[in-house]
């Protein structure tokens, strides 16, 4: 049967819509609360929409009873303080799961290429519903810093690197790709990532903000990537020793960072 998933991105994986006025917006992010929870770098979240309405960052599938990353219940403290913020993961008339902001560190590239990861948004999602991807909104300004896609992790030659400027929006099928962000900033970074429901109302939504497939990608030293990529498989070579003095037996070219 399979899922009903997003016209828009079938070609690519991922669109970048038109840029929204962000400085027109309160920096409401700056005062909600944040929790530790490990991703892609050093960072906090600030939950908006959970499990069930709670401060917490876990997958809906960890939680009792277990569900797929839909119908997110939002906390009722977070979207007093952010309604602007609720409002922008709404508009797209898509159903939510997950929403929250991610505060992140400033970075190096070889950590971003390191801490590529996929997200399991679809775990016991039923065939014949809408496929989960996830939207980025960029908050702060952050000209300089990117959003790293690959979909083979271990060849940069599939990277696509999208700028984050403040106000840009991407929608990516984050199953699809390996992803991170390198931030090039001496302050955090924050962003609204959303898990939205493929289906009419998403596709409605990418073209009515003229969702491009095909934007522009960075280009970047080749020595920069190449010593990136000696730095992942040096990082990755020194976890597996050790989880092997562990006694822990890890696969070939198995996902160590997350």
């Amino acid at each position: 049967m399979g899922f009903i998933t997003s016209e828009a991105l079938a070609e690519t994986g991922y669109v970048v819509l038109d840029d929204h006025d962000q400085a027109s917006d309160p920096a409401e992010w700056l005062d909600l609360t944040y929790i530790p929870w490990r991703s892609s770098g050093v960072t906090r979240f600030a939950p908006l929409a959970s499990y069930a309405g709670e401060i917490e960052c876990n997958g809906f599938w960890n939680q009792t009873p277990p569900r797929s990353d839909k119908d997110g219940v939002w906390v009722e403290s977070q979207v007093a303080i952010a309604p602007t913020l609720q409002r922008r993961a709404l508009e797209s008339g898509a159903g939510v799961g997950r929403c929250r902001v991610i505060e992140l560190q400033p970075n190096e590239y070889a950590d971003a290429v390191y801490n590529l990861h996929q997200d399991d948004n679809n775990r016991l999602n039923e065939e014949g519903t809408g496929w989960v991807v996830r939207g980025y909104y960029n908050l702060s300004d952050d000209t300089d810093s990117l959003l790293l896609l690959r979909s083979d992790r271990f060849d940069p030659a599939t990277e696509i690197r999208l700028p984050l400027r403040q106000g840009s929006r991407i929608i990516v099928d984050t199953q699809r790709f390996w992803h991170a962000v390198w931030h090039r900033g001496t302050a955090p970074r924050f962003a609204l990532i959303t898990s939205w429901t493929s289906g009419p109302e998403l596709d409605a939504y990418i073209a009515a903000n003229h969702g491009d497939p095909h934007p522009p990608t960075v280009d970047l030293d080749p020595r920069l990537v190449d010593d990136a990529q000696v730095e992942l498989h040096r990082r990755i070579e020194e976890r597996r020793r050790v989880f092997e003095a562990q006694g822990i037996v890890m696969e070939p070219r198995a996902d160590l960072s997350v």
